[in-house]
């Protein structure tokens, strides 16, 4: 691996891996990570019957291949709960 991740941001990465709709490209942006980083990274921290069942999902999905938007930004669905915003969404 090319930095030492902390814990939360190792499980921030194994989240964004699993969303159908975050490319690696977004990954590598936040975190440095190129896509077999982020498959090495998977195995080790995931068992490997759940490594095996994400690796059939994201092998040949096109949206964890190609960026579809700008990579600049990054929200998960559970973005409000993990940074306690207040604000709601407009």
């Amino acid at each position: 691996m090319s930095r030492i991740l902390s814990e939360e941001e190792i499980d921030r990465v194994i989240e964004m891996a699993w969303e159908d709709r975050t490319p690696f490209d977004a990954i590598e942006a936040q975190f440095g990570l190129a896509e077999g980083e982020v498959i090495r990274l998977m195995r080790r921290e995931m068992k490997t019957s759940s490594f095996r069942m994400w690796r059939e999902r994201v092998q040949g999905r096109k949206t964890k291949h190609n960026i579809t938007q700008k990579a600049d930004r990054f929200k998960s669905g559970m973005q409000r709960q993990i940074s306690h915003n207040k604000i709601s969404k407009r």
